[in-house]
């Protein structure tokens, strides 16, 4: 049985020498481990000019056997590379059955430094060591696409953006086929107020992606977000309910962004005047858990009365009642405005 395969990703040998030995042992493996009964050939994918195995997006039909011998032999030739990492999902009617994410774990310095560096970025407090290990990578192999991006992060963190926009630069300029860069930059010229450039930077981030990243449906939320701000509300509608529509699993990023993203959803279609579609939206946020600085029930039911008024509607005035007793101070106004 055949199931459809995406495999991206790049991974870098340093120098020609390294790179000719991994070249002769993956086709040697290839022919002598698994008869030939892999997904690529070593001229589909290695680049001598470069020294990197690079797999910018595949996707086609594999049986298990293939998967599981092509990811057997990527694994084992990962382990000589300096850099880089490989994604592969293997799917049926939508569904994930099979994932593997593929990275040089050796002893290497430039390896052993990025790692460190990459489990550090996600303790508080620890920005500065962090810096330091990537700071040692990129030393050690100035061409880690990885280690550039981990790093604009933390300096984005720390508020250093034109340090975190040159470090992003970089990751893209080594490495264009990643989506994590284009969106860092996106959040830079976010802080800017420059959307119409974040949605530029989203653009490409929604193309080096796939629907089965978080990251693509980060870039999305992100986008429709700044179509909201430019009040280009056609657009933001359309990334929104693509947003709305998938279902996130409880441990996805995007799963507590839900309420905040139908609340946009309705804000959109009320300014296209779908006012029923609106009403809908907001329901919908209401009966979406909330999470940490999300929006309050409040806002959302003066929104749903802003709705079903303009549709005219009955129970505006309810929700706006509730609303007010929950303290919003708006809803109260447009309370006294109708009586």
């Amino acid at each position: 049985m055949i199931h459809k395969t995406i495999i991206s990703g790049c991974l870098e040998f340093g120098n020609a020498r390294n790179f000719d030995y991994v070249t002769k042992t993956y086709t040697q493996r290839a022919e002598t481990h698994y008869r030939m009964d892999v997904l690529f050939k070593c001229e589909d994918i290695f680049v001598e000019e470069t020294a990197t195995l690079n797999i910018p997006r595949y996707i086609g039909q594999a049986t298990y056997k293939s998967w599981d011998n092509t990811i057997k032999l990527l694994e084992y030739i990962a382990q000589f590379a300096v850099a880089g990492d490989l994604s592969a999902w293997m799917t049926e009617n939508g569904q994930v059955i099979k994932q593997a994410m593929i990275e040089p774990k050796s002893e290497k310095v430039a390896v052993q430094s990025y790692l460190a560096g990459r489990e550090l970025v996600k303790e508080e407090g620890r920005e500065n060591e962090a810096i330091a290990a990537l700071n040692t990578a990129i030393e050690k192999y100035e061409r880690h696409a990885l280690a550039y991006e981990r790093r604009g992060y933390l300096n984005y963190k720390l508020k250093n953006y034109p340090e975190a926009l040159e470090d992003y630069t970089k990751c893209i300029a080594i490495n264009a086929s990643r989506p994590e860069p284009f969106v860092g930059r996106a959040a830079i010229r976010i802080m800017q107020n420059k959307d119409g450039d974040a949605i530029a930077e989203l653009e490409k981030a929604i193309k080096q992606s796939i629907p089965l990243q978080p990251i693509h449906w980060n870039a999305r939320r992100l986008k429709a977000e700044c179509h909201l701000r430019r009040e280009e509300f056609k657009e933001a509608a359309t990334e929104l309910k693509f947003f709305t529509q998938r279902a996130f699993s409880t441990d996805n990023p995007n799963h507590q962004k839900l309420r905040k993203a139908w609340f946009n959803y309705g804000k959109a279609l009320m300014a296209l005047n779908e006012f029923g579609e609106a009403q809908k939206a907001f329901n919908s946020a209401l009966e979406t858990a909330r999470h940490d600085g999300d929006v309050a029930d409040a806002e959302l039911l003066l929104h749903r009365g802003l709705a079903l008024r303009q549709g005219g509607q009955s129970g505006y005035l309810r929700d706006w009642k509730a609303a007010a007793d929950q303290g919003l101070a708006r809803a109260a106004e447009l309370l006294e405005e109708v009586k």
